[in-house]
């Protein structure tokens, strides 16, 4: 056996023994003895376990590990000890001794906490954000508004393949005629805080969205599939409707805050990763139910003041509603919340009561607006 003096703390005083500590081999135990200790101590080298001791870097500092100990007494019951010889002794001789044990009741604490943390962060998400971004909206300048959603509007044509500046933007002058014809002729009975800029970009996805600021974006896949103007004029009411309520600027807002806390909980978003995430949710156009129906309900109020038959967009749900298990590619908001079925059936109500309706496009202008990508806005510059 090896032994030296070392100093004992006993967990349960201020004071500190003056001991001997011996390592036995036969039994594998560190056997600690001293005048002003009642009984001697018995280790086993299995439960030893090393204590971190800045002060020293020759210093070995133990305690010995049992469940059974009192918590607030477990690491305080400890030897240091110097001499060289049984250092070496104990570290060769204790195969646990840099194993950190969690403490009793350890795991439980943990899983208590990051449920709590979880809760919080699901409250923050999907009760506080909201009502804050539905604050926030109504103080953003219009100016900026629109400076953000052209942005975002910029970084979904990357998303959709656009390597260069206006690269997908179709833009013929027959076509952007038309486009400006059914726009006026849906707004002329609004009233609207934007000056509403809609885009028409060259891609095969039949969808259309609502960006900050008045922006709004259809894609050639929506024209190749429209059986008629009206049809689309009550896609474009629709993302109008959404302008109305600002519903893009309320869920931006909402989706940069998930996306700042959720930087705090999983790692940081830079400025460029935020714009792409709220590029991503446009296509997406995760709306809520509540705000696809106020969306519906005032693509009907103005398909009936600007005298344009809800027919077509009925016709429209009706084909979401027909491809929404096996079909093409539909954009989320119009294929759930509610079901297409439901709002077709809404919209060819609404048009069994409308009354002096008339084409919102003459055949000529509709196959201009049918053939915009024929010519892109990069090939005007």
């Amino acid at each position: 056996m090896s032994g030296s003096r070392g100093r004992y703390f006993d967990g349960q005083t201020a004071m500190r023994h003056r001991v001997d500590a011996v390592f036995d081999r036969r039994t594998n135990e560190l056997v600690i003895s001293g005048d002003t200790l009642p009984v001697s101590q018995r280790w086993p080298a299995a439960r030893i376990r090393a204590l971190k001791d800045e002060a020293h870097e020759y210093r070995l500092t133990i305690t010995v590990h049992s469940a059974g100990n009192d918590e607030a007494q477990r690491d305080a019951v400890r030897l240091s000890v110097s001499d060289p010889g049984l250092i070496s002794e104990l570290k060769r001789s204790c195969p646990e001794l840099h194993r950190k044990d969690f403490r009793s009741g350890f795991i439980r604490r943990i899983a208590i906490r990051s449920a709590l943390a979880a809760a919080a962060v699901v409250v923050v998400l999907f009760v506080l954000l909201p009502r804050m971004a539905d604050t926030l909206a109504r103080f953003i300048p219009v100016e900026r508004e629109t400076a953000m959603g052209k942005s975002v509007v910029a970084q979904i044509e990357r998303a959709l393949g656009g390597t260069e500046r206006n690269a997908l933007r179709c833009f013929s002058r027959g076509g952007q005629a038309a486009l400006e014809t059914m726009v006026v002729r849906l707004t002329q009975a609004q009233e609207l805080e934007y000056q509403v800029n809609v885009l028409v970009f060259d891609h095969d996805m039949i969808n259309a969205f609502a960006a900050p600021g008045g922006q709004i974006v259809l894609l050639r896949g929506l024209l190749d599939n429209a059986d008629g103007p009206e049809e689309l004029a009550g896609v474009l009411a629709h993302e109008l409707g959404h302008v109305v309520k600002r519903d893009p600027i309320r869920y931006a807002l909402q989706t940069a805050g998930s996306a700042g806390i959720l930087s705090l909980v999983l790692g940081d978003f830079s400025g460029g990763a935020l714009t792409v995430l709220l590029g991503n949710w446009l296509l997406k156009a995760s709306y809520t139910r509540e705000a696809e129906a106020e969306a519906d309900r005032l693509a009907l109020e103005m398909l009936n003041s600007a005298g344009i038959d809800s027919g077509g967009l009925a016709t429209f749900f009706t084909m979401v509603a027909s491809s929404e298990d096996s079909g093409p590619d539909l954009p989320a908001y119009f294929s759930t919340h509610p079901a297409a079925s439901e709002r077709a059936d809404l919209a060819r109500k609404n048009s069994r009561t409308q009354r002096d309706t008339a084409p919102v496009l003459s055949d000529r202008e509709w196959q201009a607006l049918k053939t915009i990508c024929n010519v892109k806005q990069s090939e005007q510059q």
